[in-house]
Protein backbone atom coordinates (compact mmCIF):
# COMPACT_ATOMS: atom_id res chain seq x y z
CA UNK A 1 0.00 0.00 0.00
CA UNK A 2 3.20 2.47 0.83
CA UNK A 3 4.75 1.53 -2.29
CA UNK A 4 1.94 2.29 -4.41
CA UNK A 5 1.28 5.59 -2.83
CA UNK A 6 4.74 6.22 -3.34
CA UNK A 7 4.53 5.39 -6.62
CA UNK A 8 1.39 7.26 -7.79
CA UNK A 9 3.33 10.40 -5.76
CA UNK A 10 6.37 10.12 -8.09
CA UNK A 11 3.81 9.84 -11.31
CA UNK A 12 2.11 12.98 -9.66
CA UNK A 13 5.21 14.92 -9.25
CA UNK A 14 6.72 14.07 -12.40
CA UNK A 15 4.03 15.30 -14.35
CA UNK A 16 3.35 18.57 -12.28
CA UNK A 17 7.29 18.99 -13.65
CA UNK A 18 6.99 18.07 -16.92
CA UNK A 19 3.66 20.60 -16.86
CA UNK A 20 5.87 23.17 -15.97
CA UNK A 21 8.12 22.81 -18.22
CA UNK A 22 5.51 23.00 -20.98
CA UNK A 23 3.94 26.06 -19.80
CA UNK A 24 7.61 27.82 -19.12
CA UNK A 25 8.05 27.31 -22.42
CA UNK A 26 4.86 28.29 -23.68
CA UNK A 27 7.16 31.03 -24.44
CA UNK A 28 7.08 29.30 -27.94
CA UNK A 29 3.36 30.90 -28.30
CA UNK A 30 4.91 34.18 -26.89
CA UNK A 31 8.19 33.38 -29.37
CA UNK A 32 5.81 33.52 -32.76
CA UNK A 33 3.83 36.00 -31.11
CA UNK A 34 1.18 34.19 -30.48
CA UNK A 35 -1.77 36.24 -28.02
CA UNK A 36 -2.36 39.91 -28.50
CA UNK A 37 1.08 40.93 -28.35
CA UNK A 38 3.90 40.94 -31.13
CA UNK A 39 7.46 41.39 -28.95
CA UNK A 40 10.24 43.01 -31.05
CA UNK A 41 14.12 43.77 -29.78
CA UNK A 42 15.35 47.06 -29.96
CA UNK A 43 18.94 46.41 -29.45
CA UNK A 44 20.20 50.17 -29.65
CA UNK A 45 23.04 52.19 -28.34
CA UNK A 46 21.78 54.44 -25.88
CA UNK A 47 24.85 55.33 -24.09
CA UNK A 48 28.47 54.80 -25.35
CA UNK A 49 30.70 56.46 -28.10
CA UNK A 50 27.20 56.46 -30.48
CA UNK A 51 24.26 57.43 -27.93
CA UNK A 52 23.10 59.78 -30.31
CA UNK A 53 22.57 57.36 -33.03
CA UNK A 54 20.86 54.34 -30.86
CA UNK A 55 18.86 57.13 -29.01
CA UNK A 56 17.65 59.07 -32.39
CA UNK A 57 16.84 55.55 -33.81
CA UNK A 58 15.10 54.15 -30.71
CA UNK A 59 12.96 57.21 -30.87
CA UNK A 60 12.28 56.74 -34.81
CA UNK A 61 11.37 53.16 -33.99
CA UNK A 62 8.92 54.04 -31.04
CA UNK A 63 7.10 56.70 -33.70
CA UNK A 64 6.40 54.09 -35.93
CA UNK A 65 5.36 51.52 -33.38
CA UNK A 66 2.84 54.30 -32.12
CA UNK A 67 1.31 54.53 -35.24
CA UNK A 68 0.96 51.00 -36.29
CA UNK A 69 -0.95 49.99 -32.86
CA UNK A 70 -2.96 53.07 -33.29
CA UNK A 71 -3.86 52.07 -36.34
CA UNK A 72 -5.13 48.45 -35.24
CA UNK A 73 -1.55 47.07 -34.44
CA UNK A 74 -0.53 43.97 -37.13
CA UNK A 75 -2.32 41.10 -37.77
CA UNK A 76 -5.15 42.00 -35.02
CA UNK A 77 -2.18 42.34 -32.54
CA UNK A 78 -0.32 45.12 -30.80
CA UNK A 79 3.74 45.50 -31.26
CA UNK A 80 5.40 45.20 -27.79
CA UNK A 81 8.79 47.02 -28.08
CA UNK A 82 11.63 45.98 -25.77
CA UNK A 83 14.39 48.01 -26.01
CA UNK A 84 17.46 47.52 -24.04
CA UNK A 85 21.00 49.60 -24.24
CA UNK A 86 24.44 47.74 -25.71
CA UNK A 87 26.29 51.03 -24.39
CA UNK A 88 27.49 51.00 -27.95
CA UNK A 89 29.78 47.74 -27.41
CA UNK A 90 30.03 44.78 -29.54
CA UNK A 91 30.43 42.18 -26.72
CA UNK A 92 27.18 43.56 -24.98
CA UNK A 93 25.08 43.69 -27.88
CA UNK A 94 25.70 39.80 -28.29
CA UNK A 95 24.18 39.56 -24.69
CA UNK A 96 21.41 41.72 -24.85
CA UNK A 97 20.34 39.65 -27.92
CA UNK A 98 20.69 36.97 -25.91
CA UNK A 99 18.37 38.08 -22.83
CA UNK A 100 15.63 39.39 -26.34
CA UNK A 101 15.62 35.98 -27.52
CA UNK A 102 14.94 34.58 -23.66
CA UNK A 103 11.85 37.37 -23.92
CA UNK A 104 10.11 36.03 -26.94
CA UNK A 105 11.22 38.59 -29.70
CA UNK A 106 9.93 37.77 -33.09
CA UNK A 107 12.69 40.44 -34.70
CA UNK A 108 15.25 42.59 -33.25
CA UNK A 109 16.04 45.56 -34.68
CA UNK A 110 19.61 47.34 -33.95
CA UNK A 111 22.06 47.98 -33.42
CA UNK A 112 23.51 50.54 -35.39
CA UNK A 113 27.30 50.38 -36.47
CA UNK A 114 28.26 47.09 -38.31
CA UNK A 115 30.46 46.10 -35.37
CA UNK A 116 27.96 45.42 -32.79
CA UNK A 117 25.59 44.33 -34.99
CA UNK A 118 27.95 41.73 -35.78
CA UNK A 119 28.31 41.30 -31.93
CA UNK A 120 24.23 40.46 -32.30
CA UNK A 121 24.36 38.21 -34.92
CA UNK A 122 25.75 34.54 -33.63
CA UNK A 123 22.67 34.86 -31.47
CA UNK A 124 20.15 35.56 -33.70
CA UNK A 125 21.51 33.06 -36.52
CA UNK A 126 21.60 30.25 -33.92
CA UNK A 127 18.00 30.94 -32.77
CA UNK A 128 16.61 31.74 -36.41
CA UNK A 129 15.19 35.38 -35.43
CA UNK A 130 15.66 38.35 -38.14
CA UNK A 131 18.12 40.92 -37.07
CA UNK A 132 17.11 44.55 -39.26
CA UNK A 133 19.95 46.76 -39.49
CA UNK A 134 18.86 50.72 -39.42
CA UNK A 135 22.40 51.89 -40.04
CA UNK A 136 25.36 48.88 -40.53
CA UNK A 137 26.33 49.83 -43.76
CA UNK A 138 29.69 47.77 -44.18
CA UNK A 139 29.44 45.00 -47.06
CA UNK A 140 30.26 41.96 -44.51
CA UNK A 141 27.54 42.61 -42.54
CA UNK A 142 24.70 40.42 -44.43
CA UNK A 143 27.17 38.21 -45.90
CA UNK A 144 29.32 35.23 -44.61
CA UNK A 145 33.03 36.95 -45.48
CA UNK A 146 34.36 33.12 -45.47
CA UNK A 147 31.91 31.56 -47.60
CA UNK A 148 30.35 34.12 -49.73
CA UNK A 149 26.66 33.00 -48.77
CA UNK A 150 24.29 35.74 -47.40
CA UNK A 151 23.38 35.33 -43.85
CA UNK A 152 19.81 33.92 -44.04
CA UNK A 153 18.48 36.17 -40.89
CA UNK A 154 20.58 39.19 -41.02
CA UNK A 155 18.64 42.09 -43.43
CA UNK A 156 19.44 46.61 -43.57
CA UNK A 157 17.36 49.00 -44.12
CA UNK A 158 20.35 51.70 -44.94
CA UNK A 159 22.50 51.50 -48.43
CA UNK A 160 25.94 50.20 -47.89
CA UNK A 161 29.81 51.66 -47.78
CA UNK A 162 31.05 51.03 -51.16
CA UNK A 163 27.33 52.73 -52.50
CA UNK A 164 28.38 56.01 -50.09
CA UNK A 165 32.19 55.92 -50.70
CA UNK A 166 31.10 56.10 -54.19
CA UNK A 167 28.35 58.84 -54.01
CA UNK A 168 31.03 61.00 -52.45
CA UNK A 169 33.90 60.44 -54.92
CA UNK A 170 31.35 61.25 -58.02
CA UNK A 171 30.04 64.55 -56.16
CA UNK A 172 33.35 65.47 -55.35
CA UNK A 173 34.65 65.21 -58.71
CA UNK A 174 31.24 65.99 -60.86
CA UNK A 175 29.68 68.52 -58.79
CA UNK A 176 32.62 69.87 -57.07
CA UNK A 177 35.22 69.79 -59.79
CA UNK A 178 37.83 68.59 -57.92
CA UNK A 179 40.75 67.17 -59.69
CA UNK A 180 42.90 66.04 -56.21
CA UNK A 181 41.87 64.96 -52.71
CA UNK A 182 43.01 63.61 -49.48
CA UNK A 183 42.12 61.18 -47.42
CA UNK A 184 41.99 61.03 -43.68
CA UNK A 185 40.40 58.24 -42.52
CA UNK A 186 39.12 56.35 -39.40
CA UNK A 187 41.72 53.72 -39.60
CA UNK A 188 40.28 51.50 -36.29
CA UNK A 189 37.09 51.03 -38.08
CA UNK A 190 35.76 48.69 -40.83
CA UNK A 191 33.32 51.60 -41.62
CA UNK A 192 36.16 54.60 -42.38
CA UNK A 193 38.43 51.69 -44.43
CA UNK A 194 35.87 50.81 -46.31
CA UNK A 195 34.94 54.46 -47.59
CA UNK A 196 38.30 55.16 -47.61
CA UNK A 197 38.68 52.09 -50.35
CA UNK A 198 35.66 53.14 -52.22
CA UNK A 199 36.32 57.15 -52.54
CA UNK A 200 39.58 56.36 -53.44
CA UNK A 201 39.02 53.52 -56.48
CA UNK A 202 36.08 55.84 -57.48
CA UNK A 203 38.17 59.06 -57.52
CA UNK A 204 40.89 57.72 -59.44
CA UNK A 205 38.50 55.91 -62.20
CA UNK A 206 37.19 59.67 -62.91
CA UNK A 207 40.58 60.75 -63.49
CA UNK A 208 41.61 62.76 -59.57
CA UNK A 209 44.79 62.22 -57.95
CA UNK A 210 44.86 60.97 -54.11
CA UNK A 211 47.82 63.75 -53.16
CA UNK A 212 47.56 62.33 -49.73
CA UNK A 213 46.53 59.52 -46.90
CA UNK A 214 46.51 60.27 -43.47
CA UNK A 215 44.66 57.82 -40.60
CA UNK A 216 43.42 58.34 -36.66
CA UNK A 217 42.03 56.30 -34.52
CA UNK A 218 38.79 56.20 -32.05
CA UNK A 219 39.46 58.59 -29.30
CA UNK A 220 41.43 60.76 -30.89
CA UNK A 221 41.38 64.39 -30.43
CA UNK A 222 44.94 65.86 -31.51
CA UNK A 223 44.83 66.24 -35.75
CA UNK A 224 46.76 68.85 -36.30
CA UNK A 225 50.63 67.11 -37.48
CA UNK A 226 48.68 65.29 -39.90
CA UNK A 227 46.79 68.20 -41.31
CA UNK A 228 49.50 70.28 -41.24
CA UNK A 229 51.27 67.61 -43.82
CA UNK A 230 47.58 67.88 -45.84
CA UNK A 231 47.85 71.42 -46.06
CA UNK A 232 51.20 71.02 -47.70
CA UNK A 233 49.39 69.49 -50.46
CA UNK A 234 47.01 72.03 -51.19
CA UNK A 235 44.08 69.02 -52.38
CA UNK A 236 40.94 70.41 -54.00
CA UNK A 237 39.11 68.52 -51.89
CA UNK A 238 39.64 66.21 -48.35
CA UNK A 239 37.60 62.69 -47.20
CA UNK A 240 37.34 62.18 -43.80
CA UNK A 241 35.16 59.36 -43.70
CA UNK A 242 34.68 58.26 -39.43
CA UNK A 243 32.27 58.83 -36.67
CA UNK A 244 31.51 62.26 -35.19
CA UNK A 245 32.97 62.29 -32.14
CA UNK A 246 36.33 62.67 -33.88
CA UNK A 247 35.00 64.36 -36.93
CA UNK A 248 34.12 67.60 -35.45
CA UNK A 249 37.32 68.22 -33.96
CA UNK A 250 39.28 67.55 -36.87
CA UNK A 251 37.14 70.06 -38.83
CA UNK A 252 37.71 72.91 -36.26
CA UNK A 253 41.34 72.06 -36.22
CA UNK A 254 41.66 71.96 -39.91
CA UNK A 255 39.80 75.06 -40.62
CA UNK A 256 41.78 76.80 -37.44
CA UNK A 257 45.10 76.20 -39.91
CA UNK A 258 43.54 77.24 -42.48
CA UNK A 259 42.13 74.33 -44.54
CA UNK A 260 39.64 76.20 -46.59
CA UNK A 261 39.10 72.78 -49.28
CA UNK A 262 35.75 71.40 -48.89
CA UNK A 263 35.82 68.50 -46.50
CA UNK A 264 33.23 65.54 -46.84
CA UNK A 265 31.75 62.18 -45.10
CA UNK A 266 29.56 59.72 -45.11
CA UNK A 267 26.65 59.43 -42.59
CA UNK A 268 28.63 59.06 -39.63
CA UNK A 269 28.69 63.26 -39.79
CA UNK A 270 24.78 63.11 -39.21
CA UNK A 271 24.71 63.95 -35.31
CA UNK A 272 23.84 67.90 -33.59
CA UNK A 273 27.24 67.36 -31.51
CA UNK A 274 28.87 67.97 -35.56
CA UNK A 275 27.74 71.86 -34.90
CA UNK A 276 28.14 71.88 -31.29
CA UNK A 277 32.03 70.82 -30.95
CA UNK A 278 32.77 72.43 -34.62
CA UNK A 279 30.74 75.19 -34.48
CA UNK A 280 28.99 76.26 -37.54
CA UNK A 281 31.39 78.39 -39.56
CA UNK A 282 33.79 75.77 -39.59
CA UNK A 283 30.98 73.22 -41.32
CA UNK A 284 30.59 75.63 -44.06
CA UNK A 285 31.99 73.97 -47.70
CA UNK A 286 31.50 70.12 -46.09
CA UNK A 287 29.14 67.77 -47.50
CA UNK A 288 28.18 64.49 -45.97
CA UNK A 289 26.50 61.13 -47.95
CA UNK A 290 23.42 60.48 -46.03
CA UNK A 291 20.34 58.10 -46.33
CA UNK A 292 17.59 60.97 -46.64
CA UNK A 293 16.75 64.73 -45.86
CA UNK A 294 14.75 66.27 -43.62
CA UNK A 295 14.10 69.04 -45.78
CA UNK A 296 12.80 66.94 -48.84
CA UNK A 297 9.22 67.93 -49.74
CA UNK A 298 8.13 64.66 -50.13
CA UNK A 299 4.77 64.53 -48.43
CA UNK A 300 5.45 61.19 -46.90
CA UNK A 301 8.73 62.95 -45.49
CA UNK A 302 7.29 66.07 -44.20
CA UNK A 303 3.96 64.06 -42.16
CA UNK A 304 7.51 61.96 -40.68
CA UNK A 305 8.89 65.01 -39.89
CA UNK A 306 6.08 66.76 -38.69
CA UNK A 307 5.18 63.81 -35.80
CA UNK A 308 8.32 63.74 -34.88
CA UNK A 309 9.09 66.99 -34.11
CA UNK A 310 5.67 67.17 -31.97
CA UNK A 311 6.35 64.01 -29.94
CA UNK A 312 10.25 65.01 -29.72
CA UNK A 313 10.59 68.43 -30.16
CA UNK A 314 13.49 68.14 -32.73
CA UNK A 315 14.36 67.55 -36.32
CA UNK A 316 14.55 63.94 -36.87
CA UNK A 317 18.05 63.41 -38.22
CA UNK A 318 18.53 59.88 -41.07
CA UNK A 319 19.00 57.34 -37.55
CA UNK A 320 15.43 58.43 -36.80
CA UNK A 321 14.70 57.91 -39.92
CA UNK A 322 15.82 54.76 -40.31
CA UNK A 323 14.56 53.42 -36.97
CA UNK A 324 11.28 54.10 -38.15
CA UNK A 325 11.60 52.44 -41.69
CA UNK A 326 13.10 49.20 -39.81
CA UNK A 327 9.59 48.99 -38.23
CA UNK A 328 7.62 49.88 -41.15
CA UNK A 329 9.83 47.36 -43.26
CA UNK A 330 9.43 44.46 -40.11
CA UNK A 331 5.59 45.39 -40.05
CA UNK A 332 5.25 44.53 -44.40
CA UNK A 333 7.42 41.46 -43.80
CA UNK A 334 4.76 40.17 -40.85
CA UNK A 335 1.45 40.92 -43.28
CA UNK A 336 3.11 40.10 -46.53
CA UNK A 337 3.85 36.29 -44.34
CA UNK A 338 0.61 36.57 -42.66
CA UNK A 339 2.35 35.14 -39.55
CA UNK A 340 4.60 35.93 -36.65
CA UNK A 341 6.88 32.98 -36.87
CA UNK A 342 10.63 34.54 -36.93
CA UNK A 343 11.41 32.08 -39.90
CA UNK A 344 8.39 33.30 -42.32
CA UNK A 345 9.33 36.64 -40.97
CA UNK A 346 12.69 36.36 -42.29
CA UNK A 347 11.43 34.57 -45.67
CA UNK A 348 9.52 37.39 -46.32
CA UNK A 349 12.06 39.93 -45.71
CA UNK A 350 14.02 38.64 -48.34
CA UNK A 351 11.47 39.37 -50.76
CA UNK A 352 9.78 42.52 -50.23
CA UNK A 353 10.02 45.06 -53.57
CA UNK A 354 8.97 48.56 -53.84
CA UNK A 355 8.68 48.91 -50.27
CA UNK A 356 8.07 52.92 -50.00
CA UNK A 357 10.13 54.20 -47.16
CA UNK A 358 10.43 57.64 -45.15
CA UNK A 359 14.62 57.31 -46.49
CA UNK A 360 12.97 56.16 -50.28
CA UNK A 361 12.19 52.84 -52.31
CA UNK A 362 13.54 49.89 -51.71
CA UNK A 363 13.50 46.26 -52.79
CA UNK A 364 15.94 44.13 -50.79
CA UNK A 365 18.04 42.59 -52.95
CA UNK A 366 20.07 38.83 -53.13
CA UNK A 367 22.66 40.01 -50.26
CA UNK A 368 19.79 41.43 -48.34
CA UNK A 369 20.78 44.92 -48.98
CA UNK A 370 18.42 47.73 -50.28
CA UNK A 371 18.54 48.97 -53.74
CA UNK A 372 17.79 52.80 -52.97
CA UNK A 373 19.04 56.30 -53.60
CA UNK A 374 21.47 58.89 -51.71
CA UNK A 375 21.21 61.77 -50.89
CA UNK A 376 24.27 64.70 -50.19
CA UNK A 377 23.52 66.96 -47.41
CA UNK A 378 25.76 70.28 -47.10
CA UNK A 379 26.43 72.08 -44.08
CA UNK A 380 25.17 75.84 -44.41
CA UNK A 381 25.86 78.18 -41.17
CA UNK A 382 25.05 74.86 -39.01
CA UNK A 383 22.17 73.95 -41.12
CA UNK A 384 21.92 70.82 -42.73
CA UNK A 385 20.87 71.42 -46.22
CA UNK A 386 19.97 68.53 -49.07
CA UNK A 387 22.42 69.73 -51.89
CA UNK A 388 21.33 66.36 -54.52
CA UNK A 389 19.63 62.75 -54.50
CA UNK A 390 21.82 60.69 -56.43
CA UNK A 391 20.05 57.08 -57.61
CA UNK A 392 21.87 54.21 -57.28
Amino acid sequence: MRKGVLRRLSVFVLMVFVLGIVVGCGGGDQKTGDGDKINVGLNVELSGGVASYGTNCRDGAMLAIEEINAAGGVLGKQLNPIVRDCKSLADEAMSVSAALVDEGIVAQIGPLTSSNVQGSTPVLMDNGIPLIAPAATAPNVTVDEKTGETLKYIFRVCFIDPFQGTLMAEFAADNLGAKTAAIYKDASTDYGKGLAEYFKKTFEAKGGTIVAEEGFVKDDRDFKAALTRIRSKNPDFIYVPGYYQEVAPLIKQARELGITAPMGGGDGWDSPDMVSVATAPNLNNTYFTNHYSSQDTDPKIVAFVEAYKAKYNKEPDAFAALGYDAVQLLVQAIKDANSTDPVKIAEALANIKDFEGITGKMTIDEQHNPVKAGVIIEFKDGKQVMNTRIQP
